[in-house]
């Protein structure tokens, strides 16, 4: 027997064995999905039969929000707390339970610190769950491959909140989409929710595509084609996996015209998504005094937000110090937010030893966790109210500035550029930047305005955000979740 025949008879042999195993790998694979299926319609059973039984003792439904740093003093709290107040105002007979990661405090410590910090009191108490394993879905624990790190601990931290308590609507109000499905598929749900920022956008991209260095795009993977290459891949398809989850939701609300595009890219769910723009406290603030400010000496800027690094609060300091150069003296920055937690704490660590470098310290204040009324005080002090953020979605805290009659310095980007710092029946409304130097020519480009000229600005601006108030919020939020509400049973 040739070579050639030998060949083609061990050929046959392999494709006869291959054949005799196909069957039973098909078997295998069919079994081990039936399992599959009815483990996943078995846990479904048990978490609906908690469900039903709950209902039966409280008679009434639960709408549940999933907001795992809820006592932090961001403006995505605020949403919390004003979406559970309007809800709480129109439904008197539905319970209302908040997932919490936050277990160094009591229900009612959360509850006075969204009192003291955004000036918001509920109609009645809520219930809260606390989840003991936050942990998952800090960002400090996944050095490398972050999004992906972050996402697949948000299923496990979603999967504590479930079966923990299997609420009859579940609300994610704080962008975690890979919770979605868990609560849609596994607890028989109606979900909803609000996006904050997108936690993957065409924007990060287009950053990594570019080679473009930023705070969540490293030197490292810029100088490398290979690992760009790679990063864009991951991308990609995680992106895709974001869009198939975030598209389980049965209501989509969005806080801008930025987010509303990136979301309707990704999840392609037009008929159930719309813009809710988040409650400012306009009120609060619009009793601040407006009046020329030409004799002030020392004229103070203020920032207001949370110390992350996508806030770059480098770059303000940076920009401080350029533009404190050209002036000489009579400039003040004060840097007003919340800190989550301990990488938080160091990163402020690290803009005081900035501050010390650029020889400022003298000139910049650190003002941490304040309460309502002193952020108040520090506003109605201040001339210029300062915000660096690429792509910043919204941005509370340029409403307020503005509320409080601020000449306010934006980027020139996400939703300050479309949504906030645009004319008013013809009328400029702030100031927009996108780089250090930027920043700078503008500060002193408004500082050397007359103070009418300030004055007329700082007017319009205060008229222009009236479209941002609690109340059309909470009008804009019970018409969005409307259909949800009435999936309930009552």
């Amino acid at each position: 027997m040739s070579a050639h025949d030998q060949l083609a008879l061990c050929l046959c042999e392999i494709t006869r064995l291959l054949w005799k195993l196909l069957l039973p790998l098909l078997f295998l694979c069919a079994l081990l999905i039936a399992v599959l299926v009815l483990l996943v319609l078995a846990v479904r059973f048990w978490l609906q039969s908690n469900r039903n039984a709950r209902r039966a003792r409280e008679g009434r439904p639960t709408v549940a929000f999933f907001h795992p740093y809820c006592n932090a003093g961001g403006g995505g709290e605020r949403v919390l707390w004003c979406a559970i107040r309007a809800l709480q105002n129109r439904y008197a007979d539905v319970n209302f339970v908040v997932y919490t990661g936050d277990l160094g405090v009591t229900g009612q410590q959360i509850l006075d610190g969204a009192r003291r910090r955004f000036n918001v009191t509920l109609p009645r108490p809520v219930q809260f769950v606390f989840l003991q394993h936050r942990v998952l879905v800090e960002a400090s624990l996944f050095p490398h491959f972050t999004l992906l790190g972050q996402s697949v601990g948000s299923i496990f931290l979603g999967w504590e909140a479930l079966t923990e308590f299997v609420p009859d609507i579940y609300i994610d109000s704080m962008g975690y989409a890979f919770t979605l499905p868990l609560f849609r598929y596994l607890g028989g749900c109606s979900v909803g929710t609000y996006v904050h920022y997108p936690t993957i956008s065409t924007d990060m991209l287009s950053v990594v595509r570019e080679r473009n260095p930023r705070f969540n795009n490293q030197d490292l993977v810029t100088n490398s084609l290979f690992l760009s290459a790679f990063k864009l891949v991951y991308y990609c398809l995680f992106a895709l996996l974001y869009g198939l989850a975030g598209s389980c939701s049965d209501v989509v609300m969005v806080n801008s015209s930025w987010t509303l595009d990136h979301i309707l890219s990704l999840w392609r769910s037009p008929n159930r998504t719309s813009v809710v723009y988040p409650p400012c406290d306009i009120s609060a603030f619009s009793d601040v005094p407006l009046e020329e400010d030409g004799d002030r000496k020392c004229h103070s800027i203020i920032s207001i937000g949370q110390f992350r690094p996508e806030k770059d609060h480098r770059l303000q300091i940076r920009a401080f110090k350029k533009a404190l150069d050209r002036r000489g003296e009579g400039l003040k920055l004060v840097l007003i937010g919340g800190c989550r937690n301990r990488e938080d704490e160091d990163r402020v660590l690290m803009l005081r030893g900035l501050c010390q470098e650029l020889g400022v310290a003298d000139r910049v204040e650190f003002k941490l966790n304040v309460s309502f009324e002193e952020l108040k005080r520090e506003m109605s002090k201040a001339t210029i109210g300062l915000h660096t953020m690429w792509n910043e979605h919204f941005g509370i805290g340029i409403v307020e500035c503005m509320a409080a009659g601020k000449v306010v310095l934006a980027h020139k980007s996400g939703g300050p550029k479309l949504d906030i710092v645009v004319p008013f029946e013809g009328s400029q409304t702030g100031f927009l930047a996108d780089d250090e130097d930027g920043y700078a020519e503008a500060i002193n480009q408004i500082l050397v305005l007359s103070p009418a000229a300030r004055l007329q600005i700082r007017r319009s601006a205060r008229q222009s955000v009236a479209r941002f108030s609690d109340q059309e919020f909470e009008a804009c939020f019970l018409a969005a979740v409307e259909p949800l509400m009435g999936t309930l049973e009552r």
